[in-house]
Formats: structure tokens, C-alpha cells, sequence
């Protein structure tokens, strides 16, 4: 289940850019994913907010493509090929996965630059 998630280091630069959603996990300070924790209310989601500062709240990915649309209005598309996947701008990937974590980085780095 943890490929569902931004890999640690994109976990990381989201929250320099002010990611603060509630996520099923976190990430500990050595990258070590975390799921959410249980209590008597129920499960506790954490928002970056929630978790120690050297922690990171580790978003799915389609949080994070949603929160990147709504915050940035960015938005990159990932389509499948005969041989495997690309994104919009032709660069290829044998898996979604691969993709998937070119075009959260592409993203990444776009925000980056607007900021």
C-alpha cells in the first residue's frame, strides 16, 4: 500500500510549499512511513500541522495532483502508450508508478518556481 503515497523526499518539499492535508500516514525524520494511528474517538488522519516539525504528512498521490489543481491550478496529465506511460510533454516511463512520480516532481518544481 505504501506506493499509494509521495515517495518521502516529495512528502518533504510538499510541505515546504504549505501542504497541510490530512493523510492515512506520515513520514518519521529517517523516511520511515507511519500509518495513521488509532484512538477511542477513531482514526486519527495527521495534517503536517498535527506531526512533530522534522515529520512530513505523506499524501496519496491523487491528493496531492488534487491539492496542486486547487491550490496552484497546475495540473499535468499522465497518458498510457502501447509500450508504457507518458506525461504531457512525451517523456516516457515504463510503469504509471515511474510517472506518476515525474509528474508529482514536475509539479513540485513548478510551484517552486512561482513562489
Amino acid at each position: 500500500m505504501e506506493k499509494e503515497f509521495a515517495p518521502y523526499e516529495l512528502a518533504v518539499k510538499l510541505k515546504a510549499l504549505g501542504f497541510n492535508e490530512p493523510c492515512f500516514g506520515f513520514y518519521l525524520e529517517d523516511g520511515t512511513w507511519t500509518p495513521a494511528s488509532y484512538s477511542k474517538e477513531g482514526t486519527v488522519y495527521p495534517s503536517n500541522s498535527d506531526l512533530l516539525p522534522e515529520w512530513s504528512a505523506a499524501p496519496l498521490f491523487q491528493q496531492a495532483f488534487r491539492w496542486f489543481r486547487e491550490k496552484y491550478d497546475l495540473f499535468i496529465s499522465i497518458f498510457h502508450y502501447e509500450n508504457g506511460y507518458a506525461l504531457n510533454n512525451l517523456r516516457r516511463f515504463d510503469t504509471h508508478e515511474e510517472a506518476e512520480v515525474a509528474l508529482l516532481t514536475s509539479l513540485i518544481e513548478l510551484a517552486e518556481s512561482m513562489v
